[in-house]
């Protein structure tokens, strides 16, 4: 790690941004201070730690992707350039940048470049649909967004409900009103200064579809990313001198997070893909020889499905990585037996917890997990009352370490329901064991986990009721073998109107509503009303039972280009 400096690892007195959004540390500072004097934090801005990975290996490669290699030293050509461009249109510190990428080197360069100006980068993940985009630029109060063409296009339409906004770029030819961002010429360094943040200050905003009807912002601090991110990543790699990762899994989000600490904390190199597909991210194994694959269990699935290559070499992998809920024993099985190396899986959410497990056999407990590290993050169960459960009794699974976020940002209820001293309560329910592992028992979400991504059925009920031949419509998750679960909207048509067909309330909700196609709902029940508790408000188990049994026997046929 980067020699610390001596500067308090706590901001002292909060982060307001150049726009007036208050992020406030809910950790306390003696906390904070702690983990700083025990080495667990870098205590420097992530840029100043990329920084000396360049001095220190100019010429490693630092990204692979579709367009070539770019090694170290050209990396930071480049995000220097964008940090210059950005600056020339009046973006400063303490601003917040939005950025909504695919994976490749566009993305990598211009978080880099967001911390090199001391601002704040908002990443989200790339597809269709603006509904997203619109609240999290308006709920972030950001300034700038760099952005595929046809994003930047729908948010300069509605650029009116976005006061703050004052500069939109994007990498492709440029529509009207849009700056195109073009590589700094070779020749020399572009005319930049780096702006030099505090450790403790917020330097990047992960986004997750939470229960809430609009996707939530945890705010993470310089060493929360490089200091806990960065030690679960040192775990991952163990002895790898050299990590070299192929990130499946989008860079944007709260998992993909792992791709630019890879190279400001671990030097490692990364190689990624535009788009997945499981032909290429085998191929993508035996050329590049990566050392670590990160992906969920869906890639994986269709990835061991597949027929070998004839020259297929899958012996450069030391691990896969995988995020879920305890891995399928059928997909472990097969990845064990596909690549012949450890399965890690990695228990977290975005809202700042994280613990570990290496299974090295098929018949290995999914829901046992490893000992929380403390470089990362305490976690202990917790009874309703808010006190700590000793081990083998159930609970709430509350975590706090290096790696908690600052706070929620622009949701002041969040803070007040789920952060206690610091805390972090994630709605889980487990038990620690009495040798210390975490045995995860049920996830508190409502999310729906479709493949790779998280859907919020808030968020599509929210849009779906604006839809003028629906009464009532309530969105639940019904089970698949290969996806985990599919969404399935469930309706209960208006009188007098005709029920209208999926694919009539698809294109409403993305061509009118501007909801993002990956959730999108794949599945339709009609229902004369929606099933009541003795409370007389909405059963969800038992509606999610009809709607289980009502598209048990039906073909999936899954929504284009999710």
């Amino acid at each position: 790690m980067t020699a610390r400096t001596p500067v308090p690892a706590a901001a002292p007195s909060g982060w307001t941004s150049r726009q007036g959004l208050e992020l406030a540390d809910l950790v306390p500072a003696e906390a904070r201070a702690s983990w700083s004097d025990q080495g667990h934090y870098p205590d420097q801005d992530l840029y100043r730690l990329f920084r000396a990975r360049v001095a220190r290996h100019p010429g490693r490669p630092a990204v692979i992707d579709p367009a070539g290699s770019l090694n170290y030293a050209e990396l930071d050509h480049r995000v220097r350039g964008i940090a210059a461009a950005l600056g020339r249109a009046g973006i400063r510190s303490r601003e917040i940048v939005a950025i909504r990428l695919p994976n490749g080197r566009h993305a990598v360069a211009a978080e880099l470049a967001v911390a090199a100006l001391g601002s704040v980068a908002l990443t989200f993940p790339d597809g269709r649909g603006s509904a997203e985009a619109l609240s999290l630029l308006a709920r972030s109060r950001a300034t700038a967004l760099v952005a595929g063409a046809a994003t930047t296009r729908a948010v300069t339409a509605g650029a009116a409900r976005l006061p703050s906004l004052r500069a939109v770029f994007t990498f492709e030819e440029a529509p009207p009103g849009v700056r195109r961002l073009l590589p700094a010429h070779r020749g020399g360094t572009p005319p930049f200064v780096p702006v030099t943040a505090h450790p403790g200050a917020p330097a990047r905003i992960l986004v997750s579809s939470g229960s809430e009807s609009e996707p939530k912002m945890i705010a993470y601090s310089h060493n929360a990313m490089a200091g806990g991110r960065g030690n679960y990543l040192r775990a991952v790699y163990a002895d790898t001198e050299v990590p070299r990762a192929l990130v499946l899994v989008p860079l944007a989000s709260s998992y993909g997070s792992l791709g630019t600490v890879t190279l400001y904390r671990h030097g490692g190199t990364l190689v990624l893909l535009d788009g997945f597909d499981a032909a290429s991210a085998l191929r993508a194994v035996t050329v590049h020889r990566p050392t670590h694959l990160f992906g969920v269990a869906t890639m994986l699935t269709r990835m061991t499905a597949l027929a070998p290559a004839p020259d297929e070499d899958l012996g450069s992998l030391r691990s896969l990585v995988l995020s879920c809920d305890g891995i399928p024993a059928p997909v472990l099985t097969a990845c064990l037996d596909r690549f012949g190396c450890p399965v890690s899986n990695l228990y977290g959410s975005s809202d700042g917890i994280n613990c570990r497990v290496e299974h090295r056999r098929p018949s290995e407990d999914g829901t046992l997990l490893g000992r929380p590290d403390p470089a990362v993050c305490e976690i202990r169960a917790f009874d309703p009352q808010g006190r700590p459960l000793p081990p083998e009794q159930d609970g709430e699974l509350w975590a706090l370490g290096p790696m908690t976020p600052l706070g929620y940002v622009g949701a002041p209820e969040l803070d007040a329901d789920r952060r206690v001293r610091g805390w972090v309560r994630t709605g889980d329910h487990g038990r620690l064991t009495a040798d210390g592992r975490v045995r995860l028992l049920r996830r508190n979400s409502q999310l729906v986990k479709r493949g790779g991504y998280s859907i919020s059925p808030a968020e599509v009920e929210r849009h779906v009721a604006h839809h003028p031949a629906l009464a009532e419509a309530v969105c639940v998750a019904t089970p698949d073998r290969e996806l985990g679960e599919r969404l399935c909207l469930c309706v209960v048509p208006r009188a007098g109107l005709p029920t209208p067909r999926l694919a009539d309330l698809n294109r409403f909700l993305e061509d009118v509503r501007g909801l993002e196609r990956r959730k999108l709902p794949e599945q339709l029940v009609v229902l004369p009303e929606l099933p009541l508790g003795a409370t007389g408000k909405l059963s969800r188990p038992e509606l999610s039972r009809l709607a289980a049994a009502a598209v048990a026997d039906r073909p999936q046929v899954p929504v284009e280009a999710r």
